[in-house]
């Protein structure tokens, strides 16, 4: 009798995903879905639905003045479900159906949360739940209330909703091409204290990861800090405020974006763009405009990107921490790499350095195919290439212009980075198993 082959968890997130996609293309091809009744072609709806699944935020089209009420209620959809994934969505309805989880569908839910058991799983499914509606409840009350004052309630309140949904799920969409022009994202809130402040605390909450999150709200009862948190928590707090230091400096003389400001304008719209250059993808400065060093900074924190079992993408800020960490070890003769009085396993090594390389690699040469296609300048394209692969969404107005082909490639980026490197890695190949035995020692000159 044939035994039954089940998929692994990497592979049913894998076609998860494209499911996903797939259904959201269809439905973004509607004529319903569009503001002016003509349907989007079938490219640009494939990028948008990508873009949206994969909480990136790159467009080809405005969302504000290309789709209707249903298409933008699409793109909230899948923005929702990208974030927060399709398993823990999956789960929470199955939850409320009293449907019994399975052992696999508990593996499933262990990869997709970058959880490092199975222990406690589905508690922390339902407590991720509950925070995002709490903290996407009150970003939609206070930014209904903001924009209720140039704008209709009910207007207001709805864009208070896709919003919030967008801001915590580091989507990077927003409605403001009908009000402030096409693709102007939030440019004409740079010194709004509530909007930004709203902004950069959703984004750093969504980016920084559930666990984390759990972790916090429980840190009152328990008095500690697992470790997975201690570092995301510092890495996080590091790179924002050496994002902004160096922001600052190098935009500080540039009239196309700080200069005309004043210092506390100046300071808060470093901050908001630090943060959100590993994952946010929103900007009230154009990007576009800001000095090639500037720019060249924003591609390393892209690349770097948020926190494992976040809304955010990139090789994660916990690989950067280990990839540091081994740095340190090495240069100070030391054996262990240690954070916060705790040794870490080899493994976790291996598997920063690999998911580092196999990023590294993708990045590059997506880079190069679209210099094939694209007559722009490189770093342009690296920017371009890097915001889709950490699922940014931040653009030096490059992506609406693209040729088709050049959009197909940087859908399967985006699909790619969402996934990571190494879960893809793991759903086309078979896991081998471990050798019998060890090979002798060998050594090479290294330096």
């Amino acid at each position: 009798m044939r035994s039954k082959k089940y998929l692994t968890p990497a592979k049913t997130l894998t076609y998860g995903f494209a499911m996903i996609i797939t259904i959201g293309t269809f439905l973004l091809t509607l004529g319903p879905s569009s503001a002016d009744g003509q349907k989007l072609n079938l490219i640009d709806a494939l990028f948008t639905a990508t873009s949206a699944t994969c909480v990136t935020g790159l467009v080809v089209v405005d969302t504000g003045s290309q789709f209707s009420l249903f298409g933008q209620i699409i793109l909230m959809t899948l923005t929702q479900i990208g974030g927060l994934g399709f398993m823990t969505m999956g789960t929470l309805i199955a939850l409320a159906f009293n449907r019994r989880i399975s052992f696999r569908d508990r593996l499933v839910l262990q990869e997709a949360m970058n959880h490092n058991s199975m222990e406690g799983i589905l508690s922390l499914i339902r407590r991720v739940m509950i925070y995002s509606l709490v903290i996407e409840s009150i970003g939609a009350l206070i930014l209904a209330a903001r924009w209720s004052f140039e704008m209709p309630f009910s207007q207001a309140l709805y864009f208070g909703v896709f919003h919030s949904i967008s801001f915590f799920n580091n989507g990077g969409f927003d409605l403001f091409g009908t009000i402030h022009g096409p693709f102007g994202s939030l440019t004409r809130y740079t010194a709004d204290p509530i909007v930004n402040m709203v902004v950069m605390v959703m984004v750093f909450l969504g980016g920084i990861g559930f666990i984390v999150i759990s972790d916090l709200v429980n840190y009152r009862s328990t008095r500690r800090l697992s470790l997975h948190s201690k570092v995301v928590l510092s890495m996080s707090t590091f790179l924002v405020v050496f994002g902004a230091i160096v922001i600052f400096a190098m935009e500080a003389t540039n009239p196309a974006t700080l200069k005309s400001m004043s210092v506390g304008e100046g300071i808060f719209a470093s901050f908001f763009h630090s943060i959100n250059s590993r994952s946010g993808g929103l900007s009230t400065l154009s990007v576009a405009q800001m000095k090639t060093s500037t720019q060249f900074l924003i591609i390393i924190l892209m690349f770097i990107g948020a926190a494992p079992g976040s809304t955010g993408g990139g090789i994660k800020v916990t690989v950067f921490a280990v990839l540091v960490g081994t740095m340190y070890a090495m240069v100070r003769g030391k054996e262990d790499i240690v954070f916060f009085r705790k040794r870490l396993a080899k493994e976790s090594v291996f598997k920063a350095i690999t998911q580092t390389w196999l990023a590294l690699f993708l990045v590059i040469f997506v880079a190069m195919i679209l210099s094939v296609f694209e007559d722009r300048d490189f770093l342009v394209l690296l920017f371009e290439t890097t915001s889709a692969f950490g699922t940014v969404g931040l653009s030096l107005d490059l992506t609406p212009t693209l040729k088709e082909i050049s959009k197909v490639i940087l859908s399967i980026l985006m699909f790619l980075g969402r996934l990571g490197p190494l879960t893809l890695a793991y759903a086309l190949t078979s896991r081998a198993a471990k050798d019998p035995f060890r090979y002798p020692e060998g050594k090479i000159t290294i330096g």
